[in-house]
């Protein structure tokens, strides 16, 4: 038995849907015969709604049924209930199906440029009325508020996650040495990371991801270098905007210098020659039962 409880106030449903039928019929038997119960039966709900309003709805005599001004404003107000309550109805089984509803995304901002886009424009023809929670933050960060249940999925660059966490990769590519535009080394001119050996270098902190940076310094390791580190971020743009004013050069994935080099006076090597790869990765909690995240993760 479903109930409204509002204060001192309980009223069941069934009683404001039999006094919708009635403030439509006027008439308690034809009222009675479509609610499918009898004609006392209705006539008990009615009172027992208007006791606990403590409000007269309805006058009735022998011949006639009228709804009292209070009447009339509940008969509208019950109506938009029901509209209400059919549309949040409708909307709970197409969550449950995984139609429709939220999903908060977390990532790196790399996972923007190569991965996040096609997703949602995937997820936008399959499931329309899904809405998508977007947050670019650090990979720590992801997991922290995976483990708070503030976010259902994160793109992240690491190789493990903390238990009750999955974790699974979804997308590899090439490193890039990004250079000021103005470096004397020209695209034809670069042959490996040792011409850069007496260069400083920006660098991802890492905070950003201590698998990713130990990722980077392996790179230096294998051209037997130790780089000279002037600064460190954990934002592309920053890093960026240090390596256009001559401040060092820098190592990153290579997905984040799409359209990066038209715009501002930096130029791009990619290093394809490197055993290493950045790695990007999917994770999410265990315990989810999203079915719009199952659908999301089938996907990808």
């Amino acid at each position: 038995m479903y109930q409204l409880i509002t204060m001192n106030y309980q009223i069941e449903l069934r009683q404001l849907h039999s006094f919708r039928i009635l403030s439509n019929e006027l008439h308690f038997r034809k009222a009675a015969e479509k609610l499918y119960i009898s004609q006392p039966g209705l006539t008990k709900q009615i009172q027992q709604l208007e006791r606990v309003l403590a409000v007269k709805l309805i006058e009735r005599d022998n011949r006639n049924v009228r709804m009292t001004a209070a009447g009339d404003y509940l008969k509208i107000q019950i109506e938009r209930l029901d509209g209400l309550l059919d549309q949040t109805i409708q909307t709970v089984k197409n969550i449950d199906a995984g139609i429709e509803g939220d999903i908060r995304i977390g990532f790196v901002g790399s996972a923007m440029q190569s991965v996040i886009p096609p997703m949602i424009k995937r997820s936008n023809t399959s499931m329309p009325h899904v809405h998508f929670q977007l947050d670019e933050m650090s990979n720590q960060s992801q997991i922290d508020a995976l483990q708070q249940h503030k976010l259902d999925l994160g793109f992240v660059r690491l190789k493990s996650v903390p238990k009750g966490l999955l974790i699974r990769a979804i997308f590899e590519e090439h490193f890039s040495l990004v250079v000021p535009k103005a470096h004397k080394i020209s695209r034809r001119g670069f042959e490996s990371i040792q011409q850069f050996e007496e260069e400083s270098f920006i660098l991802f902190s890492s905070d950003y991801s201590s698998t990713y940076y130990s990722e980077i310094m392996s790179i230096f390791s294998d051209a037997s270098f130790r780089p000279k580190v002037s600064h460190k971020s954990i934002h592309a743009n920053t890093i960026f905007r240090l390596v256009e004013n001559g401040l060092g050069v820098a190592i990153v994935p290579h997905s984040l210098t799409k359209g990066v080099e038209d715009s501002i006076g930096i130029k791009v090597f990619q290093m394809k020659n490197i055993s290493q790869r950045a790695v990007l990765s999917i994770c999410w909690r265990k315990d989810s039962h999203s079915p719009i995240l199952n659908k999301i993760l089938i996907d990808l």
